[in-house]
């Protein structure tokens, strides 16, 4: 009884996410892609859905081997396909990828995946500012960089930049999750100010406010591995499904119901945090 009460919650809280494969065709067939963090977890999902309907990709990520892979997969499927593996906290090296996607003619969609995920109350971090330079290199510079490197090619194609966020930042912060946070708002609200400059340039801006998704970061946390959560291939739906239909966030039906009451009480909720934190 109990488990099948918790089946029923966790089909409540995260519906099947639905995708029409010919529509998706339609759309991305032929189509340039650029994916971060296309090697593991969502972007690699988005990687796998999008050669099956013909896109062309250009790949980007930490692990060669696995990129390689996924570019020879494409290319036997007849897409065309490119990788770069990186790491995009390493400026120098993000550097040179910027000049490299700058001679890119046209980018029909750059999916900005690749992120960093850290949980350390801000006493435990005196002697780690490290932990912030990285958090912020990869959740907030480097996708600021690719768009702006990207912008020429995104422009004369009319293209979309979708940004996997997370839900939780429709909340008031919770400790522990500073760096992780900071990072995540602060990409947020930078796609806000891009989305409102760009749409004059024809170039769409999105912004995926995720629930939990079971990735290999993720549960590198022991507390949310036995948590419903969407599987990567559902998340990556999610993301194509927003920049199909051109809205500019996508939030989990119970966000758009719980967010704005949580905003509203956020005086009592940082008052329970300060009282049951230790």
């Amino acid at each position: 009884m109990k488990k099948s009460m918790l089946k029923l919650c966790a089909s409540l809280l995260y519906p099947k996410p639905r995708m029409n494969e010919k529509q998706l065709q339609h759309r991305f067939k032929g189509r340039w892609v650029v994916i971060t963090g296309a090697s593991r977890g969502i972007g690699f999902a988005l990687a796998k859905r999008l050669m099956q309907v013909g896109a062309n990709l250009y790949l980007i990520a930490r692990s060669e081997a696995e990129l390689q892979t996924l570019c020879s997969e494409a290319q036997a499927m007849g897409c065309q396909a490119v990788c770069c593996a990186l790491d995009l906290r390493d400026r120098p090296a993000l550097d040179l990828l910027c000049d490299e996607l700058k001679q890119l003619p046209t980018v029909d969609y750059l999916f900005c995946n690749a992120g960093k995920s850290i949980f350390r109350k801000i006493v435990d971090a005196t002697e780690r500012l490290h932990d912030f330079d990285r958090t912020i290199d990869l959740n907030y510079r480097s996708v600021v960089a690719l768009a702006l490197a990207l912008l020429p090619a995104l422009q004369r194609s009319k293209g979309q930049l979708v940004y996997t966020s997370s839900v939780s930042c429709l909340y008031p912060p919770a400790p522990g999750w500073s760096a992780y946070h900071a990072s995540k708002c602060a990409t947020n609200v930078w796609c806000h100010t891009a989305e409102s400059e760009w749409k004059r340039l024809g170039i769409g801006v999105h912004v995926a406010y995720l629930p939990l998704v079971h990735t290999e970061m993720s549960m590198a946390n022991p507390n949310y591995r036995s948590l419903p959560a969407y599987s990567a291939d559902d998340a990556a739906c999610i993301l194509l499904r927003l920049a199909i239909k051109k809205r500019f966030s996508y939030q989990p039906w119970w966000a758009r119901l719980t967010a704005p009451v949580a905003s509203l009480f956020a005086p009592l909720v940082r008052f329970f945090y300060q009282k049951t934190v230790q």
